[in-house]
């Protein structure tokens, strides 16, 4: 099975935007790396029960989340009974949060 890789450009131009202030030295050659991954990996899968944790471990109510994530309350609803799936974006960023804690991305 083939799997096809779609650019984001919302992730494009973080990453010139990230560039940029390792360039002038704002951010250290750790977190641009850091950006690199996030930008370049899919991140994992996530189920329902495994956001839902997450989400509680970060004491984030679903509205929190949905902030955080620019996405919508209803959408945090489906992924935690599982009628979706995070994808793109979001994945990634429930990744790095569930990998560095929601101080990584705020």
């Amino acid at each position: 099975m083939t799997t096809i890789q779609r650019k984001s450009r919302i992730l494009d131009e973080l990453h010139e935007t990230v560039r940029g202030l390792h360039t002038s030295g704002l951010i250290s050659a750790h977190r641009m790396a850091e950006y690199d991954a996030l930008r370049e990996g899919g991140g994992e899968d996530m189920p329902p029960e495994k956001i839902k944790r997450l989400r509680e471990k970060e004491r984030l109510s679903q509205a929190d989340l949905a902030a955080v994530l620019n996405t919508s309350i209803s959408t945090i609803q489906k992924w935690e009974i599982g009628h979706q799936r995070p994808n793109g974006p979001s994945r990634r960023l429930l990744s790095l949060i569930e990998r560095k804690g929601l101080e990584a991305i705020l």
